[in-house]
Formats: structure tokens, sequence, C-alpha cells
């Protein structure tokens, strides 16, 4: 069983695939309230070159609130990550965490 939903995407520029996944989340009623720059961190940190890899922490307001009411410790899942990876120039994979496996995860503990 597979942890998470991937989509590839062929032909965009990388920050053009940030500001696309963005506004789909907004869309949805999601809004970014994080952005953490992996690439940057990794260079800074450890002075390593990594990929262009970037988490996006979305949040569905209503939807946080509704589940904190019911289980507080539920915010170790917010919030919810976006990935967007550069796999090589030109071909940039958006993932995120499949919200099933991650409530059969927080169900079972």
């Amino acid at each position: 069983m597979s942890y998470y939903f991937s989509k590839i995407v062929i032909g965009e520029n990388f920050e053009e695939v940030i500001e696309l996944v963005t506004a789909e989340l907004k869309k949805e009623g999601f809004g970014v309230v994080t952005e953490i720059d992996m690439k940057d961190i990794l260079k800074k940190k450890i002075d390593v070159d990594f990929r262009k890899y970037k988490i996006l922490g979305a949040c569905h307001p209503q939807y946080a609130y509704r589940i904190l009411t019911t289980d507080d410790k539920i915010g170790v899942f917010l919030p919810c990550n976006v990935v967007v990876q550069e796999l090589e120039l030109g071909t940039i994979e958006v993932f995120a965490v499949d919200p099933a496996v991650a409530s059969m995860i927080a169900v079972t503990n």
C-alpha cells in the first residue's frame, strides 16, 4: 500500500509548479501556511547541494478546527504536507500523503 499520491509534471518551471499547486490548494479551501526549502536548508546547515525540494504545509482551517476539537493530539499530522521536487530539469514531481493512510495511522494509535 502506497502512503502518498504523486503526479509528474513535465515541461514546467519549478517555481511555476509551486504557484500552480498553491492555486489548486486554494481552490479547495487550503492555504499554504509554511514553506520549507530543503535545498536551501541543507546547503546552509550541512553544506551539501541538493535538488529543488520544497515542502508546502497546507491547512484547511475548517477541517483543522473540526478535527482538533475531536482529538487534540491529531495536530501531529498538521499542516498537511505537499512536496514539490525537481527530479531533473523540466520534470517536477508533486506528492502528498494519502489521507486514508494517515487516518488509519491516527485510528490505530
